[in-house]
């Protein structure tokens, strides 16, 4: 009996131990909250690409030397034609970003209507002269954009750009009338061979960007350019005369409303922060 006593008792010696040894062990502190880092306030690098059209005009055009040739009333027009675009850039903050574009901007048929007088051996006469063309030009751009707050997930912009242009004229013939032709002695018809002409260009941009994925974002805006002049290579009869290289036909000061529809691809895309790996012990 004395034994199975002291058994008791040693076990429940070696239990209150037990317990009182495992209350005094360190509790495993709880794995740390993941909380994701905050969001950059640049963007970094992008590509851009747009697509568009041209709605264009000239103040005027202006003939050749030719002092006894006078224009009473000039009519001109093109018809719209596409813009093609591509660009790199880069965004500096949440408000301002800049980028460098190219365009190739499509033919755009000219249409023009001029009323003239002239005066041949002292006698005065009056005609008429009807011509077309077409233009196309390569835009380069260097721009600067300033973004105005997000309103609905959608970003109004402002911007400006500088460069230049390259406008070509091709297809250009003249119909005149009553003897108002190119060369005011020979009536008829005459045309010219296509020239090109490298332009001071700038533009200023407006329009509403909608950022679809934290990579790519899409645009509508709208461009004012100012494309310079262009001209015509030498003019000729139509019995292949031709009358000078300084005889060609200048469209003055250029302009287009463009309209166009672009996206914008980051290449630098935000970092992924996953939460440590659990490890265990077995």
């Amino acid at each position: 009996m004395r034994s199975v006593k002291s058994l008791l008792a040693a076990g429940a010696a070696t239990l209150i131990s037990s317990v009182a040894f495992a209350a005094d062990m360190p509790i495993a502190a709880p794995p740390p909250m993941y909380a994701p880092a905050p969001p950059a306030d640049f963007g970094g690098w992008y590509l851009r690409g747009d697509i568009g059209f041209s709605n264009q005009s000239i103040k005027k055009r202006d003939y050749y030397s030719y002092p006894t040739l006078l224009s009473l009333n000039q009519q001109n027009g093109f018809d719209t034609a596409g813009i093609f675009g591509v660009g790199v850039g880069y965004r500096f903050n949440n408000w301002f970003r800049a980028d460098v574009t190219g365009q190739y901007r499509g033919n755009a048929n000219f249409h023009g209507f001029d009323r003239t007088s002239y005066t041949d051996t002292g006698t005065v006469q009056y005609g008429s002269d009807t011509y077309s063309a077409s233009k196309s030009e390569i835009l380069l751009l260097a721009n600067a954009y300033v973004d105005l707050g997000t309103w609905w997930c959608v970003t109004p912009f402002i911007g400006a750009g500088i460069g230049a242009s390259r406008n070509t004229i091709s297809n250009f013939t003249d119909h005149g009338v009553n003897g108002t032709a190119a060369f005011g002695s020979v009536p008829g018809f005459a045309s010219a061979t296509s020239a090109s002409k490298w332009n001071f260009a700038w533009a200023l941009h407006t329009g509403l960007a909608y950022q679809i994925s934290p990579n790519v974002t899409l645009e509508l805006g709208y461009s004012y350019v100012n494309l310079g002049d262009a001209v015509t290579g030498e003019l000729v009869n139509k019995d292949g005369v031709g009358a000078g290289q300084n005889h060609v036909m200048t469209f003055k000061d250029i302009t287009s409303h463009d309209l166009k529809l672009g996206v914008r691809w980051n290449l630098d895309s935000p970092p992924v922060y996953a939460p440590p790996p659990l490890v265990t012990k077995g």
